[in-house]
């Protein structure tokens, strides 16, 4: 797995990659106006260089520059200036013999263009003047030109100057974002510390104080702790009304043990082995529910969970259970409406979520049960498995106490666990446990959500 990058590194990264960006794109813009003024102030020097060259082939009649202009045009900005002076008949008067023409030229009294000259790329300006030497009066052409390069380098200099003032400017800060961002994560730190500091069995909030940045992974962190201490504790409870619930059978069936090993008489001995065997189912019995109970508090995935049909499962059930009520001497009965009811759950938990409610009819029906009836139906897009009985019946309001773990109406041979078993799997199927009003005995029903529409002319109340 790739190791993640520093929270440091990644502040550092996204504060320094756009300033970054912002510094080239001034150095950029820096370049440009650079160059804008540099055209500005070398232009300027040109004009000036070529009135005073205008002047002094005036005074002088073409015959000399004064020393002043022969330094102008050597320590101009932007370096050296050539020169070129045609006087009012066109004739050359002084300078370099060919000079280059601008691109761009026209007639103009001042005339800025570009040429090219030995090779190289300059700067032309023209300046016509009407002037007077000797006996001629006419336009004069005064032609000055400058080669562009030391233009650009001024420019790139300028552009340099303010790139390496904002490189400092960017080593400066990345240095102090270095440090303060470790500063600023240093209550991180401290909470990582004082955490490392618990013990395991440490499960209080985490009341330290943080930025409000953080503060909702410690409120996060605070909902998780919470739920494992409520996990541990609802473990805890478990484990021990198990223990609780298992030490009376396990003392009964020692006890049967005991009177069935001394017994003399066989026939004796027979009905206690009998009620040995009997105390030895019940103690199965129990032991099975606790872990079916359990096991439904480590959910299956939804992908993982299999589609099955409610009918064919309950069917499966109701053979076995009804063999067994049939010898107990009661009716039993199985009415279907419904000829298929595809519903997303495991068969082990749909067969024993109606095991239990079969069973819990049985135990707590009290000396006038006499008849079970299972029903299986639909309504819309909900599977509804019914167990209804004619035995003392168990009212809505009482539901509370029968649904709670270990929980008894009245004296029974049962556990208290079936009905709590059969609600946590159907909420655990996204159904629910439904405690019916009867106007005899008890009817119990688990409602489910089907997986898809399933035809059936036997429906009566389906779409």
């Amino acid at each position: 797995m790739k190791r993640p990058t520093s929270l440091r590194v990644r502040l550092l990264a996204l504060t320094l990659v756009p300033l970054m960006l912002v510094a080239v794109a001034l150095g950029a813009w820096r370049y440009t106006v650079a160059q804008s003024t540099a055209e500005e102030i070398f232009d300027r020097s040109l004009l000036a260089t070529a009135l005073a060259i205008s002047r002094d082939v005036t005074v002088s009649g073409g015959d000399a520059l004064t020393p002043a202009t022969r330094d102008l045009l050597n320590d101009a900005s932007g370096g050296e200036v050539f020169y070129h002076v045609t006087g009012p008949d066109g004739v050359y008067v002084t300078g370099y013999a060919y000079p280059p023409r601008p691109e761009n030229a026209a007639d103009a009294p001042i005339l800025f263009g570009q040429g090219r000259y030995r090779g190289e790329e300059v700067r032309i300006l023209q300046l016509v003047e009407r002037t007077t030497l000797g006996n001629l009066t006419g336009d004069s052409r005064i032609t000055v030109w400058q080669r562009t390069a030391e233009r650009e380098a001024f420019a790139r200099a300028q552009a340099l100057r303010s790139l390496r003032t904002m490189g400092a400017l960017l080593a400066v800060l990345a240095v102090l974002l270095w440090f303060g961002v470790a500063r600023g994560l240093r209550p991180l730190t401290n909470l990582e510390a004082a955490i490392a500091l618990r013990s395991p069995d440490d499960l209080t909030p985490i009341r330290r104080p943080v930025p409000p940045e953080v503060a909702g992974i410690v409120a996060t962190l605070n909902q998780l702790i919470g739920q494992m201490r409520d996990s541990i504790a609802a473990h805890q409870a478990f484990i021990s009304d198990a223990a609780h619930q298992l030490r009376n059978p396990a003392t009964a069936t020692l006890s049967l043990a005991q009177t069935a090993r001394d017994a003399a008489d066989p026939d004796e001995r027979g009905r206690r082995l009998d009620a040995l065997v009997e105390a030895a189912r019940r103690s199965v019995r129990l032991t099975e529910q606790l872990l079916s109970l359990e096991k439904l508090r480590y959910a299956t995935p939804e992908t993982e969970t299999p589609e099955i049909d409610l009918v064919s499962v309950i069917e499966e059930v109701c053979a076995l259970e009804g063999a067994a009520a049939l010898e107990a001497g009661l009716d039993f009965e199985l009415f279907v409406e419904a000829r298929a009811l595809q519903v997303r759950m495991d068969s082990v938990h749909a067969g024993e979520a109606v095991k239990n409610l079969i069973d819990n009819a049985r135990r707590h029906g009290g000396p006038d049960l006499r008849s079970i009836r299972v029903e299986l139906a639909r309504e819309r897009t909900t599977a509804i498995v019914r167990i209804v009985d004619d035995g003392i019946g168990l009212s809505p309001d009482r539901a509370d106490t029968a649904l709670k773990r270990f929980g008894q109406i009245g004296p029974s041979s049962g556990s208290g666990l079936g009905l709590s078993i059969a609600e946590a799997i159907a909420k655990r199927y996204g159904g629910r446990l439904v405690i019916e009003t009867a106007v005899k005995g008890t009817s119990i029903s688990i409602q489910l959500p089907l997986s898809g529409t399933v035809p059936d002319d036997h429906c009566p109340s389906c779409p």
